[in-house]
């Protein structure tokens, strides 16, 4: 499918999802910490999305989503991981919609609680992108939900790049412009929406994608220039086990100069100094932009970087064991 049939997100769009959610999400804080400036030999600037409603940056999508709906909607639906499948549900309890989410079994405890939690009612399916969507499918042939899609859409888009406007503002109100904007990628909802955003405010800002090495596929996508769709991820990071979406990849294609890969490892080490360096109780998946960053640290050597910390949703006996048996992790 050509980039003319996909409905592609512009930047406007992202400005016109900041002015539709205004008022309805938090404007999350931007955290330093000169501890892990000395560790990393960068200026790091972290924004807290974990702070976000529902705990992850999703809830700007779904409620730029939920604002945009086809007249006459009551019932929405969707397939994830967690976050996004709390977040829709947050949104259509707001709006008074009902809200069917699409879980895979093996997803956290603590997600399926807090979907379940926000008024949702889970359906559970096998593992794999293709198990999820074929669920969901079954559903809307059953049901005529109007499907919120996780990343593969403009709304989303949009609205999860609202992320980078508040980063430009608060990263120039404390009086310096980043050099670097690093977001970890999984289906590529917010690294899309940052690249948009940063095209229109400041192109010279390089935005960078990161994932685990264990789910690459962006990474392959973006250096090869076509959408790898097949993979069996394998990574504790559960919100990046997804492929990139069409609609996001045209956009990453256009606006991301990179993307670079973490070991499972460096994901434990990041979660673990952001816990005790920070106190932020951040989620494996959102640790992965500071993996990235003292993984990867001759790129980021003396920069300005923003790091967005994506979500703090997760069962906390299995992030303590994580930290217990670092050794063990390869």
């Amino acid at each position: 499918m050509s980039d003319e049939q996909l409905d592609l997100p512009v930047s406007a769009d992202v400005f016109s999802a900041a002015q539709t959610i205004a008022g309805q999400v938090h404007t999350t804080p931007l955290m330093h910490s000169r501890q892990l400036d000395a560790l990393s030999g960068a200026s790091l600037h972290f924004k807290c999305e974990h702070l976000q409603k529902v705990g992850a940056f999703k809830a700007r999508g779904a409620c730029n989503a939920l604002a945009r709906l086809p007249e006459g909607t009551n019932l929405v639906a969707t397939h994830s991981s967690g976050n996004h499948g709390a977040a829709l549900a947050w949104a259509a309890a707001r709006a008074g919609l009902g809200c069917r989410v699409v879980m895979p079994e093996t997803a956290p405890l603590a997600k399926r609680v807090a979907v379940a939690s926000y008024g949702a009612e889970i359906v559970l399916c096998g593992p794999s992108l293709a198990d999820r969507e074929a669920a969901l499918a079954r559903l809307v042939a059953e049901t005529s939900a109007h499907v919120v899609p996780p990343f593969d859409d403009r709304r989303i888009i949009a609205g999860q790049g609202t992320v980078a406007l508040e980063i430009m503002q608060q990263c120039r109100e404390a009086g310096f412009n980043p050099d670097i904007v690093i977001a970890p990628v999984g289906g590529g909802g917010l690294l899309a929406g940052i690249g948009l955003a940063m095209a229109a405010l400041d192109p010279g800002v390089m935005v960078l994608g990161a994932e685990p090495a264990g789910a690459d596929d962006a990474q392959r996508s973006l250096r090869s220039g076509h959408l790898i769709t097949s993979q069996q991820p394998n990574t504790m990071a559960d919100g990046l086990r997804t492929t990139l979406g069409q609609r996001n990849f045209a956009v990453i294609r256009q606006t991301v100069r990179d993307i670079v890969t973490v070991s499972e490892a460096g994901i434990v080490e990041a979660m673990e100094l952001l816990w005790t360096r920070t106190k932020q109780l951040v989620e494996p998946s959102a640790a992965v932009g500071l993996a990235a960053v003292l993984e990867h640290s001759a790129r980021f050597r003396n920069k300005q970087v923003a790091v967005v910390l994506t979500g703090g949703n997760m069962d906390l006996d299995r992030a303590c064991s994580l930290f217990s048996s670092r050794e063990k992790i390869v």
